[in-house]
């Protein structure tokens, strides 16, 4: 899985001109799912995220993470983060995983998600965007922060 996360001071997506997912100060993650992606990664990104110190202490370092800061995350699935430029001039999409695939780890990473922030203290609101959906996205991005990160690959187990 990959994340893209940019630290917000407010973000919120819109379908059809209605606002289905808001947030003031927080995380915007968008989210593309890969093939050989499992719930694992998202497990492991989760706990990821919810930990990253991004935000300034009062020192003005990146020290404190969302729950300390008592942020929100909003959720948006992002499948062209998984296209590929290398060759010619349109991006290709063969890295992405299929719908299906995709659809089901998303829905599980923001469940999972969900769960977890909400034992968080004090609790991490999340928010999501529409699965598929033709999206528009409205953020203001914080100093700007704005992070890419990958769930690690497999382990041979053997």
């Amino acid at each position: 899985m990959r994340l893209l996360l940019q630290r917000v001071t407010r973000a919120r997506v819109e379908v059809r001109g209605e606002t289905i997912g808001a947030i003031e100060q927080g995380l915007l993650v968008l989210l593309a799912v890969l093939p050989d992606d499992v719930a694992r990664d998202a497990d492991w990104l989760i706990d990821k995220l919810l930990g990253l110190r991004v935000f300034d202490d009062s020192a003005g370092k990146m020290n404190r993470s969302v729950v300390e800061e008592a942020g929100s995350v909003l959720v948006v699935s992002q499948f062209t983060l998984a296209g590929d430029v290398g060759r010619g001039r349109r991006p290709s999409f063969i890295d992405a995983a299929p719908p299906a695939q995709a659809e089901a780890l998303y829905e599980y990473f923001v469940a999972r998600l969900r769960t977890v922030a909400a034992q968080c203290t004090p609790p991490v609101p999340v928010a999501t965007g529409a699965f598929g959906a033709d999206m528009q996205v409205h953020l203001v991005n914080d100093g700007p922060v704005t992070l890419l990160i990958d769930s690690p690959p497999a382990r041979d187990t053997n």
